[in-house]
């Protein structure tokens, strides 16, 4: 047993390379070294900017041994007419590595086969790790690959050094034109280097206390945080953490040192969101804010080194921030200084997608859509959200919005507020990009909903007319993106309203003479599609088994959120006994009623008469029918669908009793038919709550 260790040095990586490279090859060594026997305590990786380590403790000198036994050609061709070996014979034993005289012959079903015992493994590790290693580095990937020199090879960055140790023995390879040796390299200006390293178990303390370097990004990123609420702490303030950002800066430093910076107090006039952009986007840095949420003149920053002047590199932030916050005032002025119907005739010459129009074009659409949709879900909102849509995309062509395009919609709210707007425009306007994301929350108030909703219809069917529908992992305009938030808002908001429905107003929307690629019907069946799909990975993410979801699909989902409370129902209904048993009698029953529509024989309405029905049980089914038909409703109106599924248990002991008992293909015609309807009446009722089809058992 010993230690392993491989450092791949390189130069400066991306800083959102980095997370994933650490996954990535402690995921590969891992399985290499499984797939090789190779036995070890753990398996470890860091990443910084500039190298790329693995750690192994404890792994085995030798590979673990197995007895396995292989088969070969069959008994009868082993050996000639007089007795010798057949080339079959020999060539097995060749490919096995074993000889003739240890082949035996085993009897199998389909005949008599020669076999044989084989050992596999045993081999010294460190003659195996060689290949390992070289196998590891060229199996990661990267966004972007790049070459260098003359070299036939690609990686992410040029590769500057190979330092592999198992114990205290150096594991010979090349690969890049480099040969691994014991040498690592040092922060470029703490402890340069090169330094050896004498033993794998010694590296980590050759890379802290001489290299200056912190290996861990973990490590790294916790030390920001710390050092950066202590820092913040002594002005009375505390940083306004960025996760993401975090998670950057900790990638783009060896040896992490956060400083505080200030900036003049003039500036607190811009808007948070101008500052707080300017800071992190440009500088990496973080702001620090009072108790209540507004910001102090001063800022977080994270050196690469510590500086033997603090003061003049203080400074050099200082200024370079300075000049950013400079221009974000002179935005700010300009901006204040324009009125909306500037924008907006400016917005006539902004080209929105190709035939669809301009910008100008769009705001119209949102405008009426908006009023549309807040029709549906709250009608007093009607006036405000036709504002907010027709304003919506005004600050697009704003100076704040042209230098950082990360604030639009917000530098939109904050506009509208300073010209006297309604608050519920405003918020809107400031909410409408919501949710960005699978993980980013949705909007706060109902109008932020309806305009973020109102933008991504339109855009929907836009797309889908034109047909740029996504493909595989193609997916240009995000509209699967856009899909799935209209459904989070939804959801999230409870309100009731039909999403096709939304698609269908957002089509109408759009001016006679755009030259669609697909008609109408088209456009919405697949957008149809296209949001079932969505909302089936959206509920399966959720963790609900996909058969449950597949089936509360099946029933309808124009209705999210009354979708939402079936998938829930279906899903408590199928942990209750006897679920098995009544998905098997309502499959029955609808797959009767889909025979009899292929086979045509009538149209069937679901109106039985009870009077004409002749056997007992089936009586008691259509009484059973009759006697819960008000309850269903009344539940149905109030989506009791927990309390619907329930009397979907009452029913199928007399559905049971029914199929027992009665011959629904009976040779009076007219009793056939009643008894059709009597079954079509059940499945009417069942196919509202589910596509009992869906649920295989």
């Amino acid at each position: 047993m010993a230690d392993f260790i491989l450092e791949i040095g390189i130069e400066e990586m991306p800083a959102r390379f980095v997370p994933r490279l650490g996954i990535d090859i402690k995921d590969i060594f891992s399985e290499l070294l499984e797939e090789n026997m190779i036995d070890c305590e753990s398996v470890e990786a860091f990443a910084t900017p500039r190298r790329l380590t693995l750690f192994v403790k404890e792994m085995s000198a030798m590979q673990r041994q197995i007895v396995e036994e292989v088969s070969g050609p069959p008994a009868r061709i082993a050996y000639d007419a007089d007795g010798n070996p057949t080339k079959a014979l020999e060539g097995f034993a060749k490919s096995q590595g074993i000889a003739i005289e240890d082949i035996y012959t085993l009897e199998t079903d389909k005949g008599d086969y020669l076999a044989a015992k084989k050992t596999v493994g045993g081999g010294k590790t460190i003659a195996i790790l060689p290949e390992l290693c070289t196998t590891a580095i060229k199996k990661l990937s990267f966004p972007k690959r790049m070459k260098w020199g003359n070299l036939d090879f690609a990686f992410g960055r040029p590769l500057r050094w190979m330092l592999c140790l198992f114990g205290a023995d150096v594991v010979d390879f090349e690969l890049a034109g480099l040969t691994s040796g014991r040498k690592t390299f040092g922060h470029r200006v703490m402890g340069a280097g090169p330094w050896d390293v004498a033993t794998a178990a010694d590296y980590f303390s050759v890379i802290k206390e001489k290299c200056s370097v912190v290996i861990s990004p973990d490590e790294r990123g916790e030390f920001v945080r710390s050092e950066g609420d202590k820092l913040a702490s002594e002005l009375n303030g505390s940083v306004v953490w960025k996760e993401s950002l975090l998670q950057e800066v900790s990638n783009l430093v060896e040896l992490p040192m956060p400083i505080i910076g200030n900036f003049d107090e003039s500036f607190l006039e811009l808007p948070k969101e101008v500052l707080l952009t300017s800071m992190e986007s440009h500088q990496k840095c973080f702001g620090i804010q009072k108790d209540d949420g507004e910001l102090l003149p001063h800022f977080l920053c994270t050196l690469n080194l510590i500086p033997k002047d603090m003061d003049l590199v203080r400074k050099g932030w200082e200024k370079v921030l300075k000049a950013r916050l400079e221009d974000g005032r002179f935005f700010w002025k300009k901006d204040l200084d324009t009125d909306f119907s500037v924008w907006l005739e400016k917005l006539e010459h902004v080209v929105f997608l190709g035939p669809l129009g301009s910008m100008g074009d769009k705001s119209r659409r949102l405008e009426r859509l908006a009023a549309l949709i807040a029709g549906k879900i709250d009608a007093s909102l009607q006036t405000e959200m036709a504002r907010a849509g027709r304003i919506a995309k005004a600050d697009l062509v704003s100076e704040m919005v042209n230098e950082f395009d990360k604030l639009q919609g917000m530098m939109g709210g904050i506009y509208a507020s300073k010209r006297g707007e309604d608050e519920v425009v405003c918020k809107a306007l400031y909410e409408q990009y919501l949710p960005a994301g699978a993980e980013s929350p949705v909007p706060s108030t109902i109008g932020g909903a309806i305009i973020s909703m109102t933008d991504k219809a339109d855009t929907l069917v836009g797309c889908f007319g034109l047909n740029k529908i996504p493909t595989g992992a193609n997916d240009t305009y995000a509209l699967r993106r856009a899909a799935l938030g209209i459904v989070r808002m939804i959801i999230e908001f409870g309100f009731r309203v039909d999403i096709v429905e939304i698609m269908d107003m957002a089509y109408d929307g759009y001016a006679k003479n755009i030259k669609w690629k697909l008609e109408k019907t088209e456009v919405i069946e697949k957008l149809g599609d296209f949001i079932s799909s969505r909302l089936r990975a959206y509920f399966t993410g959720q963790g609900y088994e996909t058969r449950v979801v597949d089936a509360a699909l099946g029933a309808g989902f124009r209705d999210v959120t009354a979708l939402k409370a079936r998938v829930e129902a279906l899903a408590k209904f199928a942990e209750t006994d006897g679920f098995e048993q009544s998905v098997l009698t309502f499959k029955r029953a609808a797959n009767i009623i889909k025979k009899q529509d292929s086979e045509r024989e009538a149209t069937l309405t679901g109106g039985f008469e009870i009077d004409r029905l002749v056997e007992k049980q089936e009586i008691e089914l259509a009484t059973k029918l009759d006697e819960t038909a008000d309850r269903f409703e009344e539940l149905w109106e109030n989506d009791e669908f927990g309390k619907l599924f329930a009397i979907l248990g009452e029913l199928r002991p007399v559905v049971d009793a029914f199929f027992d008992n009665v011959m629904v293909n009976c040779e009076d015609k007219g009793l056939r038919f009643n008894r059709l309807n009597l079954l079509q009446a059940l499945v009417d009722r069942l196919s509202r709550l589910a596509d009992f089809g869906a649920l295989q058992v």
